[in-house]
């Protein structure tokens, strides 16, 4: 057998037994960006934000198949999106529920049945790239659970109801935490299980691991990797991306 035909076997393999899905999380309301646009839709360069999400993952060759998790009436906006844009890994858009919590555990439901490992991310973070993706995926692959996550330039104060500083965190042990956040499927869907008898709310899916004691494993996913969540983060995002369009990576 030819070299080309056994490294063509061995990917299609490595891809089946590591079946990743990607679930974009579309479904919040934008309040704290403000303005008649949600922020997942405010143009950026020349496209919707949440297009640059999407093809982030179309792009990424661990990403098998995009689902994205959208509010009423929004699923055929996506499917435009994915026709119009080219994104050939779009399987569909289903509606989210009253919390990112519960439109995450819809996301993931929807995932394809042969998934054994999902990556959950924010569609209002754009600029997340394919490298990103790879380096949570394959975390993921070897840990079971991983987040995207920045360390923190700055010192950390933890505050007193009174205002006062209660306490100083060592620098060095402290991360931001950002997504895509992977997971092994069968182990999300128990965790978010058990959080629905226990009506658990986290604010992000690795602290619904934490909580039945898994360990999640940080990736540094650097500087860029922002979430738009007030007007002046989008600034911010499209001078990212005009630099990055001119091939500046400094």
């Amino acid at each position: 057998m030819k070299k080309t035909s056994v490294r063509k076997k061995i990917k299609y393999l490595f891809k089946r037994r590591l079946f990743t899905s990607a679930v974009i999380v579309a479904a919040g309301a934008s309040s704290r960006f403000g303005g008649e646009i949600s922020k997942q839709f405010f143009p950026l360069l020349d496209r919707p934000a949440i297009v640059h999400t999407m093809q982030a993952f179309e792009q990424s060759a661990v990403i098998d198949e995009i689902v994205v998790v959208c509010r009423t009436g929004e699923e055929a906006l996506y499917e435009e999106y994915a026709s119009h844009y080219k994104i050939r890994k779009f399987k569909k858009a289903v509606v989210g529920g009253t919390t990112r919590q519960d439109s995450v555990r819809i996301g993931v439901a929807a995932t394809d049945s042969a998934a054994q490992y999902v990556l959950i991310h924010d569609g209002a973070r754009p600029l997340v790239t394919p490298a990103i993706i790879r380096d949570v995926a394959l975390a993921a692959h070897e840990h079971k659970a991983a987040c995207a996550a920045t360390p923190s330039r700055d010192t950390v104060k933890i505050a007193a109801e009174t205002g006062y500083i209660k306490t100083t965190q060592p620098r060095e042990q402290v991360w931001l935490a950002a997504t895509p956040q992977g997971f092994y499927k069968p182990l999300y869907e128990a965790c978010a299980s058990f959080a629905q008898k226990d009506r658990l709310s986290v604010t992000d899916d690795a602290a619904l691991l934490e909580h039945y004691f898994y360990r999640v494993y940080l990736v540094d996913c650097g500087k860029e990797n922002i979430k738009l969540t007030d007007p002046i983060d989008a600034v911010i995002a499209e001078a990212i991306l005009q630099k990055r369009n001119q091939g500046d990576t400094t």
